[in-house]
């Protein structure tokens, strides 16, 4: 299928996908069936919680406007049942209130709609591969900064830093891949989806980043001029 890789894939993984929008919906199941997931598909928050229930899966992509009960809601019913599956919400709103509230209820991980297939392929993957590592680590760190990602909170010596969803994003990624240098095509592919971003947009969120946590400290994101980005702790380089 164009645009999409097909990595390795562990025999039996299930994933759930749900949508209302048919096309969606088929664009995606086709796609991670194409890398080898085996794929169950729901229409509706109900539909959802009964195919968890009947295929448990391994993990559920989950758009949150649906006709009857949004993804908010199948995950506070998820959670209140006991089920722990992982879940990545699939979203056309990008405010900081509903992706806080979205992921307080114990979601994965949020993609905003559009997006590319091979984004949504990689967050799988990544999510899925924190699963079988045990816990997902709740928080990251580079020198005094720190990241909850379960509070989606970041703080840096102490002092809370205010970060709008994009720059949260891009934190994230720097923060997972810390003393690596990360091209600005790599950002872009992780950060932004379905084009919206371009080098002139990355430089811009890089000097957000900057100002923020720079504010607070010594600088730690570090340009590879004509390559990209990296973070790092320089007292302990």
């Amino acid at each position: 299928m164009p645009g999409m890789n097909a990595p390795e894939v562990t025999p039996g993984t299930r994933l759930l996908v749900v949508d209302d929008e048919a096309a969606i919906l088929d664009v995606l199941a086709t796609s991670l069936r194409f890398l080898g997931y085996e794929v169950a598909e729901a229409a509706t928050g109900h539909d959802a919680l009964a195919e968890v229930r009947r295929h448990a899966p391994h993990l559920v992509l989950l758009d949150v406007m649906l006709p009857d009960i949004d993804g908010f809601e199948v995950v506070r019913r998820l959670r209140q049942a006991g089920s722990q599956v992982p879940v990545i919400f699939l979203t056309a709103r990008e405010s900081g209130q509903d992706v806080v509230g979205g992921l307080d209820l114990g979601a994965d991980d949020y993609i905003t709609k559009p997006f590319r297939l091979a984004e949504v392929a990689a967050r799988v993957r990544a999510v899925l591969r924190r699963g079988e590592n045990g816990a997902a680590r709740p928080l990251l760190a580079c020198g005094d900064v720190r990241m909850n990602t379960e509070t989606y909170e970041v703080h840096r010596a102490g002092v809370r830093v205010e970060l709008s969803p994009t720059e949260y994003r891009l934190l994230h990624h720097l923060l997972l891949n810390r003393d690596r240098v990360l091209t600005h095509e790599q950002l872009l592919s992780h950060v932004w989806a379905f084009g919206e971003g371009d080098h002139g947009v990355l430089k811009t969120y890089i000097s957000y980043l900057r100002r923020k946590l720079d504010a607070l400290g010594p600088g730690l994101i570090e340009t590879r001029r004509g390559v990209g980005y990296i973070l790092r702790d320089r007292g302990s380089a």
